[in-house]
């Protein structure tokens, strides 16, 4: 007598992807609730079981359902938002002040059914995600009936869902009580990286992992540059450094490892860590290649990811699939680097492995979960087709199949997308509201890129300083220190603060006038501080005319640390010119008829005309005062003996 089950795939090419990669030409997969029963050829299954349902998979592909290993899956909402940035540039000059202005449990949702239904249809049925507000994206991974691993992210820096790392840690914390047992969602907590998270973030969250049975999820090792910054402050790499803040303690899943060193892999294998590199994301923000082949070589638990649709710019597995064989051929010069067959497992069987759900998916065997794709094969991109070796099918699969040929697809074998068509999720009303949402972050876009101060704002830490500047120079000759000392001994000046300093100023000039300068500003008189400081200035274009003796005011001036490199802000800013300048700097802080000012002896380097200058200059928020000062500093000329020949209606960078 035939046993019953609910569902019978037959008549496909089934790829088990199991231990012993067996193949089966014309085979089938029983399937009983959630779980598949038996595998094998499809005739002698046809006589085992009577299905209650059979679906036909002549012509396709039967493969376990793909497993994305790592994804920020609300991120679909910024697709295409920018692209061609350093990732630096990319994070914290775009990525980080959208979400802090548009991240809501409104965006988590939405974005991940976008994801999901693009997902699904591409086959994936398993996802890894660290990002905000994780229940929506738990409850729409539900909604659509997705397997995940759904992290919530912390760091140090305050973030849309929490504002600080003891409120982000307590909210991962609420987040697992509530989804912990569920069927098909693993909640879990993801300490963001290392340079955005401290030794008790990751400490504090390994704890809640071992607590509750989840594994941890961070960012290891993306960027040759993060590799570099962390052996120079922490002198270790951001994997040994995992390591020894305990997050190799639970089980882990490191995004990237795109600049593992020998040693991170070896301690990536015995602490069973799972390696997911993103081909696309690491190739598109030029953070390199991962070291594919030696991981696998090296028994590390290696997986596949897509990251976030803002860096990549879609959730195509099949591309990561293919990258990750194409990859590692081209830049070893060897064609058999990374074979079709493992390069599929990296996204089935191995990934598995490296998200810690091995016991569950990965592979078509019995007592597995039912997550299964059918894909269709013999299109025009991927005929025709080869039987002389079993081997052909990972080569159609890998180099010839696409997103787009997955015809049905299964989680916990409930089927969700049946001949393309998607079951869980309503397409157009999905896409209505991620358009929504999108219109008001364009609409902030559109406004920010016309004005640098919104610019400036979007990076955090800004405040504005005395919106007056008044000041005046003059170009001293021989007796340069006798002028200044006349301004200093007069009995009406008191000296309130003197400093030696070099100071390297970058001026990004814009067409509007506007200007920004980026100061390294070093103190070299004794007890000075001994790091540099460094700050970033708007300033609107300076006013000449309003006052006697070269006066020049200028107006709206807001600073904040600079704790970016020039690179990063040019890039951001994009100005229409860069004039670089450095100086040496005597400075005395002054008051003189109840007014602060600061008197700068100043000498160019690399220039013409190296000076020296006398600058006098006061800062206020009063217009009123700022014309008082202006008066001021005419005596302070008097007193020093400038002769108004000697004045210079310029300042240095225009000088230069």
């Amino acid at each position: 007598m035939s046993e019953p089950v609910d569902l019978l795939l037959t008549g496909g090419t089934v790829v088990t992807m199991d231990p012993a990669w067996t193949v089966v030409p014309e085979g089938a997969v029983a399937v009983r609730g959630r779980e598949i029963v038996a595998v094998g050829p499809a005739g002698e299954l046809a006589r085992r079981y009577a299905a209650r349902e059979t679906i036909d998979c002549t012509g396709c592909a039967v493969i376990p359902g793909l497993i994305n290993g790592h994804a920020h899956v609300p991120m679909s909402l910024l697709r295409g938002m920018t692209a061609d940035q350093q990732l630096d540039v990319w994070l914290f000059g775009y990525m980080f002040p959208v979400e802090s202005k548009f991240v809501d449990e409104e965006f988590s949702y939405v974005g991940t059914l976008l994801s999901c239904a693009e997902m699904l249809r591409g086959g994936t049925t398993t996802f890894v995600d660290m990002y905000y507000f994780e229940e929506q994206v738990a409850r729409a991974a539900e909604e659509a009936g997705m397997r995940a691993i759904c992290g919530q992210t912390v760091m140090r820096l305050p973030t849309p869902d929490a504002a600080s790392f003891d409120e982000g840690l307590e909210r991962a914390r609420r987040f697992i009580e509530e989804w912990s047992g569920h069927e098909r969602i693993v909640p879990t907590v993801a300490p963001h990286a290392p340079y955005t998270c401290t030794d008790r973030i990751y400490q504090e969250a390994a704890a809640l992992c071992r607590k509750y049975g989840v594994p941890l999820i961070t960012h290891l090792s993306e960027t040759a540059r993060e590799v570099e910054e962390s052996i120079r402050e922490r002198e270790v790499t951001p994997i040994r450094y995992a390591r020894r803040v305990g997050a190799f303690d639970v089980p882990c899943i490191a995004a990237h490892c795109t600049h593992a060193t020998e040693d991170d892999i070896r301690l990536l294998r015995e602490a069973r860590a799972g390696a997911v590199p993103c081909p696309t994301s690491n190739l598109k923000l030029a953070s390199g290649i991962a070291p594919y082949k030696r991981l696998i070589d090296a028994g590390v638990r290696t997986g596949l990811g897509t990251d976030g649709p803002a860096s990549n710019d879609d959730q195509d597995m099949f591309t990561e699939i293919q990258l990750a064989a194409l990859l590692p051929k081209g830049v070893s010069g060897d064609p058999t680097a990374v074979p079709a067959r493992e390069a599929l497992a990296l996204a089935t069987c191995w990934g598995a492995r490296a998200v810690h759900l091995e016991h569950l998916v990965g592979s078509l065997e019995p007592h597995k979960r039912a997550d299964i794709a059918v894909v269709e094969l013999g299109k025009l991109h991927s005929a025709p087709r080869y039987f002389y070796s079993p081997e052909a099918i990972y080569s159609h699969l890998v180099y010839g199949a696409r997103a787009a040929d997955v015809r049905h697809v299964l989680v916990d074998g409930r089927v969700l997308v049946r001949d393309r068509a998607l079951l869980t999720l309503d397409e157009e009303a999905i896409l209505a509201r991620a358009q929504a949402i999108s219109a008001r972050i364009d609409e902030f876009l559109a406004s920010r890129e016309r004005n640098l101060m919104a610019k400036i704002l979007a990076l955090g830490g800004v405040q504005q300083a005395e919106i007056f500047e008044i000041q005046v120079k003059a170009r001293l000759g021989p007796d340069s220190e006798d002028k200044v000392r006349r301004i200093l001994e007069d009995p009406r000046v008191t000296i309130t603060k003197t400093s030696i300093r070099t100071q390297y100023d970058t001026y990004f000039l814009f067409k509007n006038r506007e200007r920004i300068r980026i100061r390294e500003d070093h103190r070299t008189d004794p007890g000075a501080r001994p790091e540099p400081k460094y700050t970033i200035t708007l300033m609107a274009e300076a006013i000449r005319g309003e006052y006697p003796h070269a006066i020049v005011l200028s107006r709206a001036r807001y600073t904040a640390p600079a704790d970016h490199t020039v690179r990063f802000y040019r890039e951001y800013f994009q100005p229409d010119k860069v004039v670089e300048l450095e100086k040496r700097r005597r400075r005395w802080r002054i008051m003189y008829r109840e007014h602060d000012f600061a008197i700068n002896l100043d000498t160019l380097l690399g220039g013409s005309d190296s000076g020296p200058y006398l600058e006098i200059k006061s800062r206020t928020w009063s217009s009123r005062d700022a014309a008082e000062r202006a008066a001021l500093i005419g005596e302070l000329l008097a007193i020093a003996g400038v002769d108004e020949r000697d004045l210079v209606n310029q300042e240095y960078v225009e000088m230069a």
